[in-house]
């Protein structure tokens, strides 16, 4: 007998239900959600929540001023999150009836209840597998069929939902052999034929089912390919908008995959793209057109067939780059905000980058940065069809909401004109001069045109082109820019932001003038006009603007030095008016005069102007704030700068640095200890570590040696736990110190070495690395490599105990062919270093690891680290010499091409000089023939060891 529900149970559930969603009356809310909590523990309640959703009409228990809708809704969400928190625990027959229940839902006359249904059906078998559910796909393709002749278009419609989430998170799975078959050849065949369905929806919804597959290239898509173009170009005619959309989506993902088969057909692909864009009225088809450009300008197989069609595509993609009517609407006359508080969901989430890796020749490697906001680059649109795992079309429980399509910021998403400009980008590096030809018309009429929307699209395309054509754009900068430069105080804030932007891009050009005149005549106003707008009344120009600096300085680099403090000054002054969203960008631009300035930052007039601005914003920013991460890392930047400039602010920050540290290492531990606690961010250890590298680095050794002896808790305590911590952001960072240390306090670090080295050991061990297969991992045994030869080079009296285990471990991280180069080197380094100082120990070992040693320090230049690694080599070679047998070829080829990249007459260089020396000699001694060996030696390196060391 089916199962039935009891009448009073069934009438308090769905007063419960319909309760936890009244926003209105927060204590029914309150109570309500307590309830449904304790209703979990009935064994028969996701029965009774099954009963509510799928019944159509209240069931007689419930009273009919009730809103049943809501409790349907109420109930299928509740019973979908017990599906993903329970499933183990839920009765086979409760299972049974959800299961038979949801299906049958799928034919209800509600849309959203026929997708409340898929998304159970969905969270069913991702908990129990597509396999423990056997009869569900050949019951949803046989509804969406219509195998029996008298299924509803709506229950169609709810199946092919259903099937497209089931594909979506089954796609690998599908595509497996069960008993000699793949479920995915029959779904792809019906999914062909369903896109000839009577009903829009469902042939919209089985193209992007197929959409889905297309990127992974099944077999069954490969075989099935020509079909699938023939029916593709049946369907781009289409009545429906949606299918369209598909069709638009399904040729970009071909693009990837099989490029060879979009040739052919890029005649009419193209007339198609065109017409799909310009439907303006529906944005979202328009925006899977663009995206055709954009995929194929990428595309190193098709992007030159696309060359006799430029007079057709470009001037869509201008067309596309004005702002719609609705977005002008909503943009004109942008009021002027700058005093404004910013809200919270206007900042975006801050993450700390992990320390750069140290690489072989590099000991204060700087953090990559690349401070282009360009205006058009965006993540884009998923065009596969592929669904989020978590938006599946519902809102969670209590959850209202409140978006409306006009409230959004038209700059805030990914759509058809910045997919436009993308494009045009795209295509400009692969076509340059034709891409002008065709655009300087356009630009022509439009850059002074009295409306601002064709005016600001014509600036938005002159900087889109900056990339690919700024060869043939060059002779028309010396009249554009002073044009450009007059827009920076256009009334529309729009035109001056999209200015900023621009002007950005053509910065390189300005910066590399090499007259005084010149760069008087353009250099200057426009870093000027750039500067100002950083202050400007409205915060998206000076986001605008800031960005476009930070873009000017890495273009412009040392140019920017006798401009120090007047950009100084106006970075303060940001710094006194900037709301908390603009000040993460104003720390991108200070870091980055700093790193191409240098040593101008320590003057005593720029330390004055700049550090108080720091310090207070320092102070304001709370221990938990996200904001700390590019502060601290601004912050490491201009203490590298300031080098002991830096020591009258050192104190505090370093002090600070270490309660974070701390405080994240205990509330870390505590979250272990008690898993109802949230474990805390790693980013802030990341960054606190990080700036404690510089200010380490920056200060004059007595100085940074006296803050870590004076920390509290000890400094080192504290690196020995972040050197283990289960993260390889916090590890790296953390490797990168330790060896910091060993350079700047080496007596400090001395003491805590029996603690740490036994960790070093640990990271050495690549086991662990190889089983991830995460650069990050190799980044931490980078850092870890460099980090021992650092140690080494200062002959501490604790290390000898830990030689053997380091020669075993840097020896199978030199011949592992899995690991990256630069750890090679690092590993070689360290290597060499150790036989340095201990050569009786190493020397036996030699054999081992000379050749890889050899074939890595080849691709480092003769930096001191490297000098000092084959200072260690010559040393034990001297002592065994008998061990390069294999290898003395390789040897004396390094011997000839050394070649110091620093002055070559230093004690250091003339010292490895003679090492050099007396190693030739005694190798000519040793060898009978020595003549004939040295005879097969390119003659180019017997020309130089000949010269340099008289053999």
């Amino acid at each position: 007998m089916a199962w039935q529900p009891q009448h009073e149970p069934l009438r308090q559930l769905a007063g419960f239900l319909k309760d936890s969603l009244s926003g209105h009356d927060q204590i029914a809310q309150k109570q309500a959600t307590l309830m449904l909590s304790q209703a979990k523990t009935s064994p028969d309640v996701n029965n009774y929540l099954t009963y509510l959703f799928t019944s159509r009409q209240p069931p007689a228990a419930l009273s009919s001023s009730v809103d049943f809708h809501s409790v349907r809704s109420a109930a299928a969400m509740m019973l979908k999150n017990d599906v993903r928190a329970d499933y183990s625990k839920i009765p086979a027959s409760s299972l049974d009836y959800i299961r038979s229940s949801v299906l049958s839902t799928l034919q209800d006359p509600n849309a959203q209840i026929r997708n409340f249904a898929g998304n159970v059906i969905t969270e069913i078998v991702r908990q129990g597998g597509i396999l423990g559910w056997k009869d569900l796909l050949p019951t949803l393709l046989a509804t969406v069929g219509d195998e029996s002749g008298n299924v509803q278009r709506e229950a169609q419609e709810g199946a092919m939902a259903a099937l497209v989430k089931v594909c979506e998170d089954n796609k690998e799975v599908l595509d497996k052999d069960f008993q000699g078959e793949r479920p995915l050849n029959v779904i792809f065949l019906k999914l062909l034929e369903f896109t000839s369905s009577p009903a829009p929806k469902v042939r919209a919804m089985a193209l992007s089912t197929i959409n889905i597959f297309i990127p992974h290239k099944p077999d069954i898509f490969m075989t099935l390919l020509d079909p699938l173009l023939e029916r593709l170009f049946q369907l781009a005619g289409d009545a429906s908008a949606d299918v369209r959309r598909n069709v638009c989506r399904a040729f970009v993902l071909i693009v990837d995959v099989r490029p060879d088969k979009i040739i052919p057909h890029m005649n009419g692909l193209v007339d198609y793209m065109v017409s799909q864009q310009r439907m303006t009225d529906d944005q979202e088809l328009a925006l899977d057109a663009a995206e055709f450009w954009l995929c194929v300008g990428e595309n190193k197989t098709l992007s030159l067939s696309l060359g006799p069609y430029l007079p057709k595509v470009i001037p869509v993609l201008l067309e596309s780059m004005v702002y719609s009517e609705e977005d002008v609407v909503l943009l004109g006359g942008g009021e002027d905000d700058a005093e404004e508080e910013d809200k919270a969901e206007d900042i975006r989430p801050q993450f700390a980058k992990a320390k750069s890796t140290r690489n072989a020749g590099q000991a204060n490697a700087a953090t990559d940065e690349a401070s282009a906001t360009n205006g058009i680059t965006s993540v884009q649109s998923n065009s596969n069809g592929e669904m989020d795992d978590e938006d599946d079309g519902e809102l969670s429980e209590g959850e209202i909401e409140e978006y409306e399509d006009g409230d959004e910021d038209p700059e805030d998403r990914w759509n058809l004109r910045k997919c436009s400009a993308a494009a045009l980008d795209v295509l400009s590096s692969v076509f340059d001069g034709q891409i002008f030809e065709v655009t300087l018309p356009y630009l022509t009429e439009n850059l002074r045109h009295s409306e601002w929307p064709q005016r600001e699209a014509a600036v938005l395309a002159l900087g889109a082109v900056a990339a690919g054509c700024m060869e043939v754009v060059t002779p028309h900068l010396p009249d554009l820019v002073p044009y450009l430069i007059t827009l920076l105080t256009d009334d529309e804030p729009v035109v001056r932001q999209i200015t900023c932007w621009t002007l950005g891009r053509y910065s390189g050009w300005a910066a590399k003038l090499a007259s005084p005149e010149e760069k008087a005549r353009f250099f200057e106003p426009m870093m000027d006009g750039i500067l100002r707008r950083m202050l400007d009344d409205n915060k998206k120009v000076q986001e605008a603007a800031a960005s476009a600096f930070a873009n000017l300085e890495e273009r412009a680099t040392q140019a920017l030095m006798p401009y120090t403090l007047p950009i100084v000054h106006q970075f303060v002054q940001c710094f006194g008016r900037y709301k908390d969203r603009n000040m993460f960008i104003l720390y991108d631009c200070v870091q980055t005069l700093a790193e191409h300035v240098g040593p101008l930052l320590a003057k005593p007039e720029v330390v004055d102007l700049l550090m108080p601005a720091l310090v207070d914003r320092w102070n304001k920013v709370s221990d938990q704030s996200r904001e700390l991460f590019p502060l601290l890392e601004c912050l490491s930047y201009v203490a590298t700068a300031l080098r002991n400039s830096f020591a009258p602010f050192a104190g505090p920050l370093f002090t600070r640095c270490i309660r974070i540290v701390h405080q994240n290492l205990e509330e870390y531990l505590a979250a272990v200890q008690n898993t109802a606690l949230d474990k805390p961010d790693k980013d802030f250890l990341v960054t606190s570590l990080d700036l404690l590298s510089a200010i380490i680095q920056a200060l004059e050794s007595q100085n940074s040696a006296q803050l870590v002896k004076n920390s509290q808790p000890r400094f080192f305590d504290l690196l020995a736990f972040c050197m283990e911590d289960p993260s390889n952001d916090v590890r790296q960072s953390s490797f990168a110190l330790l060896g910091d240390c060993a350079i700047f306090v080496p007596d400090q670090l001395e003491a805590f070495l029996p603690t740490l080295m036994p960790i070093v050991l640990k990271q050495l061990n690549l086991d662990e690395v190889l089983q991830e297969q995460l650069q990050t991992g190799f980044s931490v045994v980078n850092n870890a490599c460099w980090s021992c030869g650092e140690i080494c080079i200062k002959e501490l009296a604790p290390l000898e105990e830990f030689v053997e285990d380091l020669h075993s471990r840097l020896k199978m991280i030199l011949l592992s062919p899995e690991v990256p180069e630069s750890v090679h080197e690092n590993a070689a380094i360290a290597l060499g270093r150790l036989s340095k100082v201990h050569p009786y120990k190493m020397a036996p070992r030699l054999g081992d690891f000379a050749e890889p040693f050899l074939d890595a320090m080849e691709r480092v230049d003769w930096t001191e680290e490297k000098d000092s690694a084959f200072e260690g080599l010559v040393t034990i070679i001297a002592i065994n010499p008998y061990a390069m047998e294999s290898c003395l070829r390789k040897y004396f080829e390094a011997i000839a091409r050394y070649k110091p990249i620093v002055d070559p007459d230093t004690p250091r260089t003339q010292r490895l000089k003679t090492l050099f020396s007396h190693s030739l000699s005694g190798f000519k001694s040793m060898i009978p023939d020595f003549e004939g060996f040295f005879g097969r030696l390119d003659p180019k390196d017997q020309a130089l060891i000949r010269e340099t060391y008289g053999l």
